[in-house]
């Protein structure tokens, strides 16, 4: 299940952290965020070192459907009444400048990555309503927004907000061209920050600041952010052959459809769930079935999937990591739209370490303080945490691991003790321990990725319990036969 960025380029490779070294500062995580803020800082003569565990981009950033836009669904109205005008207005400048930012990065370093300004819809089929006060509030912000009956998709509407000069590109040949002069270490894993040490399995590196740009920072204690957000996930199939429409769409229904173009192809996504909440699966079929529907000539090339950061307050965490680590940084929380945070999240946390005060510093700040807006979605994650923590204590619901189908997995029995086991098509089982190694919640099975994934905080590993996603650190052993 490759995206087809991964598909259409490859970076180059970079070697290991060769042993121990200092720097003025380390970024932890290559991805999109994590080398706009070294090009950042580099740009501002510090001296930067970034560590990652597996490969350049090999995160979220080679699954995102790379649009960079102001839209991001049914927000501008909510964060008016929820923060004020000024605070919304924030939000809205700081995300168009990032558009803007990613223009003129690409045009003055001469990048081919596909860069293009289009308009973004967001549409429904059944809610008019709330999009004609979504267009209201974006325009009185300030930004190109407005409300439209009709738009070019092959299918009725409610309405529609239309967002003019946005932008879409290729992420990974955008990255190619940053991260070029950045000195960067791939296959360096970090076990553990203390202080300003960081222990990698290449040895330990000591830095005067320390970013933390790894989707979902690690650390447990300071921060606690693994009772501020949770993840989802959504899903993606890449279309040759169909009729592309001008532009950028993004649904607010449930079952809606999320659209756009690259170069001859079509994407299309949805399917979205909190990860660990895919028990029944079918996300892929579902797409499948939709471009059948609207898209009948299209012919599917690739499909692949993404997990978002999702905080309680429709904010993403920009800024000093703890009060009791004012030399950490993070960036995490970008809810689906983590192309321009990113950019978002480069700018403040470089104005930060540089000592110059960001205008969007205080609003994106990871402690600042909004109860009531946070509140209900902190309720729910917390039941959900408690859940898994507590689960794997009824051994008589499990099946037997010889019930299972060749292809399939599930949680089985044996004795008194419960794990989770795939039986692959050839017949082989392949077990692993349910608990998840970054807290201790129990893992369920994800049919449609073939994964056992973490309910309460979204970490992920493969059936034979090879770590995808973070925020875990450590690698699931298979069990013995």
């Amino acid at each position: 299940m490759e995206s087809i960025w991964c598909k259409t380029i490859e970076l180059k490779e970079r070697k290991p952290l060769p042993g121990s070294t200092s720097a003025d500062i380390v970024v932890i995580g290559a991805g999109m965020a994590g080398i706009l803020t070294a090009y950042l800082l580099k740009q501002q003569g510090k001296n930067v070192i970034i560590l990652e565990a597996d490969r350049i981009a090999s995160g979220q950033t080679k699954n995102t459907t790379a649009k960079i836009t102001s839209q991001h669904g049914l927000i501008y109205d909510k964060l008016i009444r929820k923060y004020g005008w000024k605070k919304a207005q924030l939000y809205a400048q700081a995300n168009e400048e990032a558009i803007q930012s990613f223009q003129q990065i690409v045009e003055q370093n001469h990048i081919d990555c596909d860069f293009q300004r289009l308009p973004a819809f967001l549409y429904s089929t059944r809610d008019g309503a709330s999009l004609r006060k979504e267009a209201e509030a974006a325009a009185r912000l300030g930004l190109p927004a407005s409300f439209q009956e009709n738009i070019s998709l092959p299918f009725a509407i409610a309405g529609a907000v239309r967002f003019e000069n946005q932008a879409q590109f290729h992420p990974l040949k955008f990255i190619q061209g940053i991260a070029r002069h950045l000195e960067i270490y791939e296959k360096t894993m970090v076990y553990s920050v203390r202080g300003h040490k960081i222990y990698t399995n290449r040895g330990l590196v000591t830095a005067g600041h320390i970013v933390f740009a790894t989707h979902y920072p690690f650390p447990v204690i300071p921060g606690f952010y693994f009772v501020r957000q949770h993840q989802e996930r959504s899903y993606i199939a890449a279309f040759s052959g169909a009729e592309k429409p001008a532009g950028m769409y993004y649904s607010i229904d449930e079952q809606g459809l999320s659209l756009r173009n690259e170069k001859d192809l079509l994407l299309v996504g949805a399917g979205g769930h909190r990860t660990g909440k895919n028990e029944a699966g079918g996300k892929y079929e579902f797409i499948r079935e939709q471009a059948a529907r609207y898209f009948p000539e299209g012919r599917e090339v690739a499909h692949w999937s993404a997990q978002d950061c999702v905080t309680h307050d429709l904010l993403p965490f920009i800024g000093t990591y703890s009060v009791f680590r004012p030399y950490w940084h993070v960036a995490t929380g970008f809810q689906k739209w983590g192309m321009t945070l990113s950019m978002v999240s480069a700018m403040i946390i470089c104005n930060e370490i540089c000592g110059i005060p960001h205008p969007y510093g205080k609003l994106f700040s990871p402690w600042r303080c909004h109860l009531l807006a946070s509140t209900p979605k902190l309720a729910v994650d917390l039941g959900t945490s408690i859940k898994g923590l507590l689960a794997g204590y009824h051994l008589f619901s499990c099946g037997r691991e010889e019930d299972l189908e060749y292809g399939h997995g599930g949680i089985v029995r044996k004795g008194f003790r419960r794990y989770g086991c795939y039986r692959d098509e050839q017949g082989k089982f392949h077990r692993i321990s349910l608990r998840c190694p970054h807290m201790g919640c129990e893992l369920l099975w994800n049919p449609d990725e073939k994964s056992w994934d973490c309910p309460c905080h979204g970490s992920r590993f493969d059936y034979d319990g090879r770590l995808i996603d973070n925020p875990a650190q450590k690698i699931k052993k298979e069990l013995s036969k």
